[in-house]
């Protein structure tokens, strides 16, 4: 692969720009504008096909040329996408297969993201658009890198030809053996035994929760190929200073990047490209609290092992009812680089005239006026140019660890934590609620972590969390058990270690392979009506004045040898525990039952940092400011002071050290002030 030096010696600062999509010819009067503003990069071509090939083998680069020579001229660097997640309408005149067949039906054209990503025809035609563009901009000195199509995805395809794929792909992991298929997913219930190869039923219609999850898990694998097929062509162009990316985003269950992305598994994923990107886009205004810009830098960081990444889009003005208030945008690009971002990119430029997106705002308005927003961004561009230096390559060396699992998730939409029913049973609080409830606690705790999959190495880390992880293997839980018998602390949430990796069901105590570990288990469950927490002597103090409400399920917990830090109150389930901790080996386990308040969690999580050794002046600052660390690329510790409020705080200096922006020697324990949506960075 090649390698990221591009981006060595200065951050890179841009926006999406779209010359095909504008109502009159500025492209120089748009390049001009983004100098002034100090940015230095624009991402182009990822979403016109149509404009590059109007007519299959037919080519027109003009948009593409004008930009580019444009940009270059400015001074601009380029990062080229390729344009294959948007079909052209005469691809699907000619190839309608081309469209994803999907749980839903046939597709119909006019959305993005709409085709079989598996299809000859389709991977046929994307080929040729690919070869035709890269061909004609790799060797352009401006052109920076490249990114292979953007936001990709499984997209729901269920064709004849991808079940086919997946049934071959079973046969291969069960060695053509149907009768342990059979057993290992169930599939007596309902007559759903499969006795022919020849004979597998449509995937489409099963009720069987380890057939859909093995399907979901075969198609995630269906993006890796797709992802790696088109690395692959590109680097047959790209030169050794260009950088291969892609743009990965998150779960929008809640309207922006929330949670672990469903249709593709990020770590796997990743392995295609030399430099991770990634969209986050988050509540702003008064509902602003970083947990998001966080939580998505924190994630693309650790799918490439705590490499640094680019935030390849993020808002501007964004949709309705996310103007930042002023200071807000400043503080969202300082936020991505606390992360370990080398770059921010808006999407996008402009606002669009017609279409879907037309108020999904850019930097500029309909008017391509100047406006505070762009004035802010002016600020940010003068900060990076004179700043790189101190804001470059921030790494990390995080000792607390958040195990993720699509897989998990996947058995948690069969398996909902309310109904024991699939999703379309009713609401109920899905796999990546736990997930953001764990994480918002820690990230209120000041505590960073990094994101690992379920085969991870874990002896860099000293605690452990594992929310919701409902199916593992045997060798995941023996890595567990080795984690904690060796010194290390576990937190485990409910539904921790109940099914195997065919989301079956262990049938012995649960939580399988784990009761001594956490000197407890159960054998029931209900959901809370009416159940309160109720704190033991360990846990009270921390938690005094707090919501005590159990919230979503309660896994009946009998302690055997384990410490109670809370039980419940409640007329028939108070005998029981809700939050144990027990010793074993040289470390301790952690398990909380139900899903409880925010501040109580973090007072469990207080007790589990405190006897690991990592409460420190950080989670003293919790409440006051968000604090993000690590050491930048000329070896020197930078301390982000991030003030998520509208008013403003004041503290003593944790650390001693040179004010970034501002230049100013500070002693520690010198009173640092830091303004409404503002910041303070520290490099010692």
């Amino acid at each position: 692969m090649t390698t990221n030096r591009a981006t060595n010696d200065r951050l890179l600062y841009g926006a999406a720009y779209y010359e095909e999509y504008l109502p009159c010819d500025r492209v120089e009067a748009d390049a001009g504008m983004m100098r002034d503003a100090g940015l230095n990069v624009v991402r182009i071509a990822e979403s016109t096909w149509s404009s590059l090939e109007p007519q299959p083998g037919v080519f027109d680069l003009s948009h593409v040329d004008k930009a580019l020579e444009t940009m270059a001229a400015a001074g601009m660097k380029v990062i080229v996408g390729t344009p294959t997640y948007a079909v052209p309408a005469w691809l699907v005149a000619s190839h309608p297969e081309v469209l994803a067949e999907t749980s839903r039906g046939e597709a119909r054209y006019g959305a993005r993201q709409i085709m079989d990503i598996t299809s000859p025809a389709y991977l046929f035609h994307a080929e040729r658009a690919m070869r035709a563009l890269l061909s004609h901009v790799a060797d352009h000195p401006a052109v920076i890198g490249f990114q292979v199509d953007n936001e990709t995805k499984y997209y729901d395809t269920a064709s004849v030809g991808a079940q086919r794929a997946f049934v071959k792909h079973l046969k291969a992991r069960f060695d053509g053996d149907l009768g342990a298929l059979n057993d290992a997913f169930g599939l007596a219930y309902w007559s759903n035994r499969v006795d022919a190869w020849e004979d597998f039923p449509d995937v489409r219609g099963t009720i069987n929760g380890s057939l859909g999850a093995a399907w979901d898990e075969f198609r995630r694998s269906l993006v890796d190929n797709f992802l790696g097929w088109q690395a692959g062509i590109v680097r047959e162009y790209a030169r050794e200073d260009q950088f291969v990316t892609q743009n990965f985003d998150f779960d929008w269950a809640p309207g922006w990047s929330y949670g672990l992305q469903p249709a593709v598994n990020h770590f796997t994923a990743a392995r295609t490209v030399d430099l991770a990107g990634v969209d986050i886009y988050h509540p702003t205004q008064s509902q602003l609290t970083g947990r998001e810009i966080a939580f998505g830098g924190d994630m693309t960081r650790s799918i490439k092992g705590g490499a640094n990444y680019l935030v390849l889009e993020t808002q501007a003005q964004g949709q309705m009812g996310w103007l930042p208030y002023p200071g807000q945008l400043r503080l969202h690009a300082y936020s991505h680089l606390a992360s370990g971002a080398d770059g921010v990119m808006y999407w996008h430029w402009h606002s669009l005239h017609n279409s879907f997106e037309t108020y999904w705002k850019g930097l500029l308005s309909h008017d391509f006026e100047t406006n505070p927003t762009y004035d802010e961004a002016a600020v940010v561009g003068r900060e990076w140019a004179e700043h790189s230096p101190s804001l470059l390559h921030l790494r990390k060396a995080n000792r607390v660890a958040v195990m993720v699992s699509n897989e998990a998730l996947t058995a948690l939409k069969w398996f909902t934590l309310e109904t024991g029913f699939p999703e379309f049973a009713g609401p109920s609080a899905t796999y990546n609620d736990v997930l953001r409830w764990v994480y918002d606690a820690l990230f209120d705790l000041n505590v960073e972590v990094d994101f690992v999959p379920v085969d991870a190495d874990l002896s860099t880390y000293d605690v452990l969390l594992t929310p919701a992880l409902y199916t593992a293997s045997e060798e995941t839980l023996a890595s567990l058990r080795a984690f904690v018998e060796r010194g290390g602390h576990l937190v485990s949430t409910l539904r921790t270690a109940v099914a195997d990796e065919h989301v079956k069901v262990w049938h012995d105590r649960a939580p399988h392979a784990l009761t001594d570990v956490f000197g407890m288990t159960y054998n029931q469950f209900t959901r809370p009506d009416g159940a309160l927490i109720a704190p033991g002597a360990a846990l009270a103090p921390l938690v005094d004045g707090a919501d005590q409400a159990a919230g979503r399920l309660l896994e009946l917990l009998v302690p055997r040898g384990a410490d109670v830090l809370a039980g419940y109150d409640h007329p028939a389930w108070s005998d029981y525990a809700a939050v144990t901790r027990n010793r074993f080996g040289d470390g301790t386990a952690t398990y909380v039952a139900t899903v409880t308040s925010p501040e109580v969690l973090r007072g469990v999580l207080e007790l589990v940092l405190r006897e690991a050794g990592l409460w420190s002046w950080p989670q003293d600052l919790a409440g006051t400011v968000t604090v993000r660390r690590g050491t930048n690329g000329r070896g020197r510790e930078i301390t982000y002071l991030l003030n998520y409020s509208g008013s403003p705080v004041t503290i003593d200096s944790p650390v001693a050290g040179t004010t970034v922006l501002d230049g100013v020697e500070i002693a520690e324990g010198a009173p640092v002030t830091v303004d409404a949506w503002d910041l303070a960075i520290i490099e010692s």
